[in-house]
């Protein structure tokens, strides 16, 4: 074998250390990057010409880069309420475009915050997920950015009022009393609404009367019910349960569900026993309604399961959107770019989306965020030997050049 043989092989060795110590440089420079996976040097053997017993043939070394894409970080709590990490398989969908036509990526990266326009954005990447109702359901029919001021306000109409109380037995016919409750409109507007209860002329019959405390607020449509009570004071009927209510300042019209008890001898919501006093009154009122009074938007957070919610300044929490993660055939196989984005090949296959937990999909975590993958202790070590194996490299380059030296004297 002629000394170019060695020469060759040295020089191959020197370029696939080289590229090593680059991956080397790279897994030490992302030791603090979230969600980034160590890349490692797969070395593989150069054969130029078959060799045998008699002569020997050389060929050097080759490497390429293996990136541990489906490795776990750590999970590490963060102060951001929109920081998201995943603990287990699967990937956040990123876009870079809020309209139309924007590309898909794939990350890891959970560190979003809510931009200008209200999106939670990732350096110039978009959070995709499923629009949701109120309770959490998803209701779009595919993956949108989040755009969190699709929600700056709050509040909700009563549609639907439990009253309990007990009625006199003791009191006389045409006695009257009142209670009050609290209704909202559908601007979110509260109204007070005084309950009138009179005693009937016959046994165990009372009305009921409901009209707004405040003249000026409103119109009862429907509002006057008689109710009928059996000899042990339980409800028997009610001879409606509908409550309709137009209001002057621009709502819309209410419609409210009343339920007195549960009637024909239940003994929740209203009943009729005496009072045991000389002076009869109703006891024991309570009106338990839906509907909310207005609020803006104060916060925005990601719980567990990748929902992402609203509080508002009532107080109330509401889902607004439900993460998606996607899932691959061969993870190992996505293309990786800057700000630790991915997209899909051939190899990785289509993505599969998800809900958080389901079908094999990892658990997504708010407020917390994945560790860099970098292992410093271990890349200095392969930082050393690397080194090790470049300076050896370089020694044969200079033993091989001293043999040419000695070939080249050799001739004069």
């Amino acid at each position: 074998m002629s000394p170019s043989g060695a020469l060759s092989s040295a020089i191959s060795a020197l370029n696939a250390q080289s590229s090593s110590l680059a991956m080397i440089s790279d897994n030490i420079s992302n030791a603090d990057t979230t969600g980034y996976k160590t890349t490692s040097g797969l070395f593989e053997q150069l054969v130029t010409a078959s060799s045998n017993s008699k002569a020997y043939s050389s060929g050097g070394v080759s490497v390429s880069s293996r990136t541990n894409i489906t490795q776990q970080g750590l999970l590490a709590t963060t102060t951001n309420a929109t920081d998201v990490a995943i603990q287990g398989s699967g990937f956040f969908v990123a876009t870079d475009s809020t309209s139309a036509g924007g590309e898909t990526f794939y990350t890891r990266n959970g560190a979003f915050t809510t931009d200008n326009a209200g999106y939670l954005e990732n350096n110039g990447y978009y959070l995709e997920g499923w629009r949701t109702d109120a309770s959490g359901n998803v209701v779009g029919s595919g993956l949108e950015p989040v755009n969190t001021k699709v929600a700056l306000t709050n509040g909700g109409a009563t549609t639907k009022t439990s009253l309990a109380a007990n009625l006199p037995a003791d009191a006389a016919s045409g006695d009257t009393f009142s209670s009050s409750m609290t209704v909202y409109d559908s601007l979110g507007q509260s109204h007070t609404l005084n309950v009138t209860w009179t005693k009937g002329t016959t046994a165990n019959e009372w009305t009921a009367s409901f009209a707004p405390a405040t003249a000026s607020d409103g119109t009862v449509t429907s509002g006057t019910y008689t109710i009928n009570f059996n000899s042990d004071g339980s409800l028997s009927t009610v001879s409606s349960t509908n409550l309709g209510i137009t209001w002057n300042n621009g709502a819309a019209a209410s419609s409210i569900a009343l339920s007195f008890g549960t009637t024909g001898g239940g003994t929740d919501g209203l009943t009729q026993l005496a009072s045991g006093s000389t002076t009869p009154s109703v006891s024991n009122f309570s009106a338990n309604s839906d509907g909310i009074s207005f609020g803006t938007l104060s916060s925005i957070s990601v719980g567990k399961n990748g929902l992402v919610e609203a509080t508002y300044s009532n107080g109330q929490t509401v889902p607004i959107y439900k993460i998606a993660v996607a899932t691959f055939a061969d993870p190992n196989g996505l293309v990786a770019h800057s700000n630790g984005m991915y997209t899909a090949t051939a190899t990785s296959g289509n993505a599969t989306l998800q809900a958080s937990g389901e079908n094999g999909a990892g658990t997504i975590y708010g407020s917390e965020l994945e560790s860099s993958t970098t292992d410093t202790t271990g890349q200095f070590s392969n930082m050393i030997s690397a080194q090790q194996a470049y300076s050896a490299a370089s020694q044969v380059i200079s033993a091989v050049n001293k043999m040419y030296d000695t070939l080249i004297s050799s001739m004069r």
